[in-house]
């Protein structure tokens, strides 16, 4: 493949058949992490969820391409963050691929954390999250995105969550279930609404059958039941019903970073299998957490969030949750510390394309969009008070057990 670092744009026309997709770095220098350089056909915008292009990737390293130019088609992800000036996609490769560690699949995203000024938050969710133990955690590396032959940035490029070999690693049937709690401004389909009025997006299975639905609603209703008034299904606890660690691991990195999406509204996923338990996890979108969150009352270190919202609440008034709550913290509170410990360790890894960031997307000082809550006059501030307000988060937990 030929060496292309610094080269500008020979031509602007779209062409199917090349061995590498140019890439003009000479405003926006190397960074340190991978630069992922995507082409779509006729060079069209991507920003609509629903509609999928045609597209080639490629993935270059500091001076010269890494990986072969991908076929794929691609389209605009998210809730809220699909309508902002950066924003993410998803990718769907023709064929199954791997590369920069990640394992052989077709389906990836490009998260833009443009929410998040110090964009570490849904990487550090990751890290604790592979610490305890978590049974899948999507996987996410720093890069730089070249869209259509324009810088946009820096991106975690990230496993999607679904079931398969290499990512949640279960028995797909017609009676496995992979669901994520969704809001109703924004339902997919196919979905069920529980006796509580609750919205679940089934992601799995994939082709959904109506007694398979009608199972799946019918043991639901029966778990809200038995956490609403766990004395009228007899002898049964909730350890029956759900498995504990699993809660717990979601719970405490949930309560923890006090993440806004997670106070059971959406992005929370669990999966159940016909006489089994419900499992939590994997966890996803940490960016409106940590502090971060887009109503104030909600960036406060202090106060308990997560056990006050949805099926937690009622899980909660368990006395066995409790006390398992207050087990699992002192038994993992020191992988928390670690993750503060981490940060000059993975900011450090980013410092250089940052600064490509910031010059694409001078936004530091900017809180006049909603996804921009505070100011501040450096990169350096931003990750300060993450730092900190992770510590006295740390803090307050450990003293309100």
């Amino acid at each position: 493949m030929p060496i292309l670092w610094g080269c500008v744009w020979e031509s602007t026309d779209w062409v199917d058949n090349t061995d590498y997709l140019p890439l003009d770095d000479s405003f926006y220098p190397y960074g340190d992490v991978p630069r992922v350089v995507i082409e779509v056909e006729d060079f069209r915008q991507i920003r609509d969820v629903t509609s999928e292009h045609k597209g080639r990737f490629q993935i270059y390293g500091s001076n010269q391409p890494i990986t072969p130019v991908y076929s794929m088609v691609i389209r605009g992800r998210g809730n809220s963050s699909a309508k902002m000036p950066k924003y993410g996609m998803k990718i769907e490769f023709v064929e199954k691929r791997e590369f920069l560690g990640f394992n052989k699949n077709r389906d990836f995203v490009l998260i833009a954390n443009f929410g998040d000024k110090t964009y570490l938050r849904n990487f550090l969710m990751s890290r604790i999250s592979t610490w305890l133990g978590s049974q899948f955690t999507p996987k996410m590396e720093f890069v730089e995105l070249y869209l259509n032959r324009q810088y946009m940035g820096l991106y975690l490029l990230a496993e999607n969550v679904k079931i398969g070999k290499n990512r949640l690693n279960l028995v797909e049937s017609d009676t496995t279930f992979l669901l994520e709690k969704e809001t109703i401004d924004k339902l997919d389909s196919p979905y069920v609404v529980s006796h509580l009025g609750y919205q679940f997006h089934i992601k799995s299975p994939k082709n959904l059958k109506d007694d398979s639905r009608e199972l799946l609603l019918k043991h639901l209703n029966q778990f809200e039941r038995f956490i609403m008034n766990p004395r009228i299904e007899g002898d049964e606890s909730i350890k029956d019903w759900l498995d504990i660690n699993d809660y717990m691991l979601y719970y405490w990195v949930q309560e923890y970073a006090k993440n806004e999406d997670g106070n059971f509204g959406r992005s929370v996923f669990f999966h159940w299998t016909k006489g089994g338990k419900i499992h939590f996890g994997p966890l996803w979108d940490f960016d409106l957490a940590f502090g971060n969150a887009s109503r104030k009352n909600n960036r406060s270190y202090e106060n308990y969030y997560i056990r006050l919202s949805g099926w937690n609440r009622m899980i909660f008034n368990d006395e066995y949750v409790r006390q398992k709550g207050t087990e699992y913290w002192n038994r993992h509170k020191d992988k928390f510390t670690e993750l503060i410990d981490s940060i000059p360790f993975y900011k450090s890894k980013i410092d250089k394309a940052i600064k490509n960031e910031y010059k694409r997307w001078p936004i530091i000082n900017n809180a006049e969009n909603w996804a921009l809550k505070d100011k501040y006059f450096t990169y350096e501030e931003a990750v300060d008070s993450l730092v900190n307000w992770m510590k006295n988060r740390y803090t307050w937990i450990d003293n309100n057990l």
